[in-house]
């Protein structure tokens, strides 16, 4: 329904359906927030969204929707002046180190409000201290900085389905346990994605790398998701879903990287190692549904929630980890640099790659770690800031390394939900002596939170489905455990959107932004010349050369793991 009001003098028309802020932002202005974000519901804790409505005083826009005839001014004297004492009584609760804060360097919103206003006000040194939690392997919680705008309490609630948070009766931000450790969370780091403030931020080891890249002991190679490559221009003002892999390329060379290689490489050997374990389990009575395996946060979550379904999980490695396995093994081989030599980085847009990282059964056989280090794309962005490279304005160019360097298509959709699905089925169709269907398996794309499909592969009926984000998981895996869904394989990304969304992404964003992504990614895969994992040359000459068959005792032994129980 619309409504006819007055904002800034002038006569607009408002939907009913949206907030007075929704609204207001529509015409291009400008309310500041800071508890609002356009993907959780809104309480209007913050205040200062706040604007003025004729006869009705000062009135919180984020929470609060249009009337017929209302009269609103947006940043009258009153209001600025609310809005500056507003932003004053945050800080003075608030921790007073922003020279050392892991949100510095125009990360943290409330920094940016405040200079924004003027407000020059800091902490008085009078809050009680409370010790900072490291417990999780993926990210810190320092309470000390909280500014109780609850987006946490939302996301990990009505966006995961996790619940981690809650608020306490005072208005403070509390948990399910004492640590982060001792809850249900499984790394996804939607948390850390959203937090305004250096409240929540990733285990940072940018600081160390930056270190080694330029006193290097070692030989330094780096590998970089698909999903970066479509992201990380965003953290210097390039359009989402931006293709700026060679200029990555070029700036890690600059930083000081020995070798620059791509995620997309070892994601295809995911395909040929998962496809290979799909169609064994398919035609010889494996145990089925099979899950995919390259999302941690999903990993996670089934050994804390669903242990029940551990044999259902595919025992393939991440593409991270495969990629790690492969950079001590053959890559070590064919360059003639010792295992012990290589110090081997991945970036990610997720923090539970840090997590995975430090499983037990992600080390070699001499326990050294397969992934020597994991820093997410807003790592890599303030890594590449700090050494003054501004990727909007920086020329050069490269190609990604030879050996572990080449991708398909197939890999790069990896990196949104469904893409697993859809590299998946490129391959197993050609195994299958499929001729009739499209290269492109368009029934597991879209941001539904369930997607299900029943293919007829050379004449095989495979069913398989798509659980974009892990609120949707528990439902699809009961109705599974009562035979009221009938699925082969089954991909599961934690994050809505896939890895575009991961909590290591640029932030902030929401929705609209990961759509914009996911466009650049789709034409991305169209533009590659090879759309299938098995066409990877790189690929096949790795398993002619080194590995022999997919999923014999070599490839078996390097890039399979297994899981455990961590029901509590």
């Amino acid at each position: 329904m619309e409504v006819k009001v007055i904002i800034n003098q002038k006569k607009s028309i408002f939907d009913t359906e949206k907030t007075l802020l929704e609204n207001i932002k529509t015409m291009g202005i400008e309310i500041p927030t800071l508890c609002y974000h356009e993907d959780i519901s809104s309480i209007g804790v913050c205040k200062v969204c706040s604007v003025e409505v004729l006869g009705r005083g000062l009135m919180t826009s984020c929470d609060n929707y249009p009337e017929d005839g209302m009269e609103i001014i947006t940043h009258s004297e009153e209001v600025e002046e609310f809005r500056k004492n507003r932003i004053e009584e945050i800080l003075k609760d608030h921790s007073n180190d922003c020279l050392t804060c892991e949100k510095a360097m125009g990360d943290c919103e409330l920094q940016n409000i405040s200079y924004e206003y003027g407000v020059e006000n800091r902490g008085d040194g009078t809050r009680e201290k409370v010790a900072i939690d490291y417990s999780s392997d993926g990210f810190v919680r320092d309470m000390n900085k909280c500014i109780e705008c609850q987006r946490c309490v939302k996301v990990c609630d009505e966006i995961q389905g996790i619940g981690v948070y809650c608020v306490k009766e005072d208005g403070s931000i509390g948990m399910t346990h004492d640590t982060l450790a001792e809850t249900d969370c499984i790394s996804c780091g939607q948390c850390v994605k959203i937090c305004p403030v250096g409240a929540l931020y990733e285990k940072i080891d940018l600081k160390t790398l930056n270190y080694d890249l330029k006193n290097k002991k070692k030989h330094i190679i780096v590998q970089m998701a698909p999903a970066v490559r479509n992201t990380l221009g965003e953290e210097f003002g390039i359009t989402p879903g931006t293709d700026i892999s060679k200029k990555m390329v070029a700036a890690l060379k600059d930083l000081g990287f020995d070798k620059v290689f791509s995620t997309d490489f070892s994601a295809d050997v995911t395909i040929m190692e998962e496809g290979t374990e799909f169609l064994d389990r398919f035609t010889n009575g494996g145990k089925l549904p099979m899950f995919t395996s390259c999302c941690p946060g999903w990993i996670n979550y089934a050994e804390i929630n669903h242990p029940e379904f551990l044999e259902n999980l595919s025992s393939c490695k991440s593409p991270q980890q495969i990629f790690g396995a492969l950079s001590k093994s053959y890559y070590s081989k064919v360059s003639g640099v010792k295992p012990s030599d290589i110090y081997s980085v991945s970036i990610m847009p997720c923090t539970a790659k840090k997590d995975e990282n430090l499983r037990e059964t992600m080390l070699d056989d001499e326990n050294n770690k397969n992934v020597d280090m994991v820093i997410t794309t807003r790592e890599l962005a303030k890594l590449l800031r700090l050494n003054q490279i501004d990727l909007a304005v920086y020329k050069k160019e490269e190609e990604f390394d030879r050996l572990l360097g080449e991708g398909t298509g197939a890999a790069r959709i990896f990196a949104s939900t469904g893409g697993v699905m859809e590299a998946a089925l490129r391959t197993v169709s050609d195994v299958l002596g499929e001729t009739t269907h499209s290269l492109e398996y368009k029934e597991v794309r879209g941001l539904q939170g369930v997607r299900q499909a029943s293919l007829i592969l050379a004449g095989k009926e495979v069913n398989v489905a798509v659980i974009n984000g892990i609120k949707n998981a528990t439902p699809f895996l009961e109705a599974v455990k009562k035979g009221e869904v009938k699925a082969d394989f089954v991909e599961v990304m934690a994050c809505v959107g896939g890895c575009l969304n991961g909590g290591g992404a640029p932030a902030p964003d929401n929705m609209r932004v990961v759509a914009e992504r996911r466009v650049g990614l789709y034409s991305s895969d169209e533009k590659s010349a090879f759309r299938k994992s098995h066409e990877n040359l790189e690929v096949k000459k790795l398993y002619e050369d080194f590995l022999g068959k997919p999923g014999e005792h070599r490839s078996h032994h390097l890039l399979h793991t297994r899981y455990q129980s961590r029901n509590k």
